[in-house]
């Protein structure tokens, strides 16, 4: 499967303050995103991605380092005529409707009106705004605006779709109609690359990821590769419980919560689970739930940050 984009030790330093200090924002990145798949490039606020975007899509130059897109160097501007982007914080032209938006996007890339005409209904419906379609963005809400934004990535009919931070601010509703288009875009053979603090988000839709702290890449690859099927632990939910039975499950429970006449307890060995199971039973408890816990993307990261801390 050919590479879709291709970093080498990108690098990125900026001058910052009164005395002009070095600050390495990027820190020889390297990975490779394969045609057709959708891959993740993850981690906490301040981490780089930002900065590893604007300089895949020739916003900035790299301090040293490569890129490629199409196999051509990134800051060849033909490297970018199969690309579609949304920034974060994407610019509005306030007074324009959305179909206006997207006309105005689609003459600048050169697009006939009469593709736009067909086309750009087709997008409003695909992002769930045909219905405000001639309402000005100024009135949009954020989740709206989001929408939009995504409407003009893909007016050009991308095959690479680059997006920052597309789930951020938004609702579980929002979030969850942006993974679905996330996902279609994939089915259609398109490759997506798409930075994301929200790890519940990348491991539901990710096929690869890369996960980046203080400027580097600390892994990379395959979720299955990286997590596992492994479990590692369970997940209790009890009723009818008194509070000797309580105290004695909590015991043996790395946590446990009281949500109102149900009590949640979390275990990291299957074998505890099993005991608190036999305790549920003579007490004469209900079980509601038991589900098992495998290792996640969280989990991942907390345990990358810990080894970066103690490194």
């Amino acid at each position: 499967m050919s590479s879709v984009i291709r970093v080498e030790e990108l690098r990125k330093t900026y001058r910052t303050g009164f005395w002009m200090r070095s600050v390495e924002a990027v820190r020889g990145v390297s990975f490779e995103v394969a045609e057709g798949e959708i891959f993740g490039f993850i981690g906490p606020n301040g981490a780089g991605k930002t900065t590893a975007i604007k300089m895949l899509t020739g916003l900035i130059q790299p301090t040293a380092g490569r890129a490629w897109i199409h196999g051509m160097p990134a800051q060849d501007p033909d490297s970018r005529a199969r690309l579609g982007f949304l920034p974060e914080g994407t610019f509005f032209h306030e007074y324009l409707t959305a179909r206006e938006f997207l006309h105005f996007h689609g003459a600048l890339l050169g697009i006939p009106r009469a593709v736009r005409e067909e086309r750009i209904p087709q997008l409003l419906a695909r992002v769930g705004l045909s219905d405000a379609a001639d309402r000005q963005i100024r009135r949009y809400s954020k989740g709206m605006r989001q929408r939009a934004g995504l409407a003009q990535t893909l007016i050009g009919d991308p095959d690479l779709v680059i997006l920052d931070e597309p789930m951020s601010g938004l609702d579980p509703i929002g979030r969850k109609e942006v993974r679905d288009i996330i996902l279609a875009l994939r089915d259609e053979g398109k490759t997506v690359f798409f930075t994301s603090h929200i790890l519940q988000d990348a491991e539901v839709i990710c096929d690869q990821v890369a996960i980046l702290l203080h400027g580097k890449v600390v892994q990379q690859g395959y979720l299955d590769d990286l997590l596992g099927q492994e479990i590692s632990g369970a997940e209790l939910v009890v009723e009818g419980i008194d509070e000797a039975a309580f105290q004695r499950l909590s015991a043996m429970a790395q946590r446990a919560v009281v949500q109102g006449p149900r009590f949640l307890f979390e275990v990291d060995d299957e074998n505890d689970a099993e005991k608190m199971l036999e305790q549920v039973r003579e007490s004469r408890g209900r079980v509601r739930s038991l589900v098992p816990r495998r290792r996640s993307l969280e989990d991942l990261l907390v345990e990358d940050v810990a080894r970066e801390g103690r490194s």
